[in-house]
């Protein structure tokens, strides 16, 4: 008995310990070393949620961070079609794929983005910065041109990312804070499937032609296009099933949770291959992965490492490509090596 209750109270202590040290790290910028090693003593890690907006500073970089956060929601508003800085990009908003302005859990948020860059990504060989990640999503997923890196906006952009992120140890990243990997299936995605999971649980929204919908009165999309000229281009991150269908799990239809999930896992799989079966704008990266044997196994454009299709690498089933490539630097389904 005596042994047990001290086991116990020595766990407590652990605990107790380690929620201080988080705190503590969140006031007083506590040495980021020290705050990891105590949220990963955690039993049981808590999801990242995102800070309070009434704790903005003031001033100078509390407008700064504010502009950021603008700048992620109504992304349109500025770079878009009828944009007042620049009309190049396709009429989507940053909060399209980071939903509420890159602050819900398992929606594409921006909480480790701080503390796990810069980092080394495989698409492009090399140490990638911050602001290299947000270009790579304006050439990409706004299908437009990358922004000065001195400007404003991407200094803003920064601002609100790393006010998001305060308090993640460095290296660090928090419960809820990816994009979720689902059990890869014994069978290829079914775009025919997926249409009939589409017209059940995704048309209302999005249109029976995936054209999106504007919110009233603007040219801003409340529901993004998801395929179609103003949608995602080719070399977008969404391009590979994985992490569209993770992402479709745990968010939609719209106002869907992770721990409430509508769709079941095939029905993510099979929606998101018919969305990716469609028509969308065509741009080539050809500095993308130098080294292909770091492509991930659903990456849906040659060359490959391996002897499997397009076919399969585009729709699965991904087993057999995952077991059979065993290189370092080549990850699972749901993008860690990214």
């Amino acid at each position: 008995m005596g042994k047990k209750f001290f086991t116990i109270l020595i766990l407590a202590f652990i605990l107790l310990l380690a929620l201080w040290l988080m705190k503590r790290r969140q006031q007083q910028d506590l040495p980021a070393s020290v705050g990891a090693k105590a949220v990963k003593a955690l039993a049981v890690q808590r999801p990242w949620t995102a800070p309070d907006s009434s704790t903005l500073p003031g001033a100078d970089q509390g407008r700064l961070i504010r502009y950021g956060r603008d700048l992620i929601s109504s992304t349109a508003a500025y770079f878009g079609p009828a944009g007042s800085i620049s009309k190049k990009a396709n009429g989507m908003n940053c909060q399209n794929c980071h939903l509420q302005g890159g602050t819900k859990p398992w929606g594409g948020n921006f909480g480790a983005v701080f503390s796990t860059y810069p980092k080394y990504r495989g698409r492009r060989g090399s140490i990638e910065t911050v602001c290299e990640r947000i270009n790579d999503c304006f050439r990409r997923s706004l299908n437009g041109e990358a922004l000065d890196t001195t400007s404003l906006e991407m200094k803003a952009m920064e601002a609100y990312m790393q006010w998001l992120g305060r308090g993640v140890p460095k290296s660090y990243k928090p419960p809820g804070t990816a994009i979720s990997e689902l059990p890869l299936m014994d069978r290829a995605a079914d775009p025919l499937r997926g249409a009939k999971v589409f017209a059940a649980q995704c048309q209302s929204c999005h249109g029976p032609k995936g054209q999106g919908a504007f919110l009233p009165g603007t040219k801003i999309y409340r529901y993004p296009p998801l395929w179609g000229p103003h949608s995602y281009n080719s070399g977008a991150g969404m391009i590979r099933i994985s992490l569209l269908a993770g992402f479709v799990r745990d968010n939609m239809p719209f106002g869907t949770l992770h721990q409430q999930a509508r769709l079941s896992d095939e029905q993510a799989w099979d929606v998101a291959a018919y969305v990716n079966a469609q028509p969308r704008p065509a741009k080539t990266f050809p500095q993308d992965w130098p080294n292909i044997s770091q492509k991930p196994i659903d990456y849906p454009f040659p060359p490959y490492s391996d002897h499997f299709s397009q076919q399969q690498h585009k729709f699965g089933p991904f087993g057999p490509i995952k077991a059979a490539n065993t290189q370092p630097g080549l990850k699972g389904p749901a993008g860690k090596s990214s």
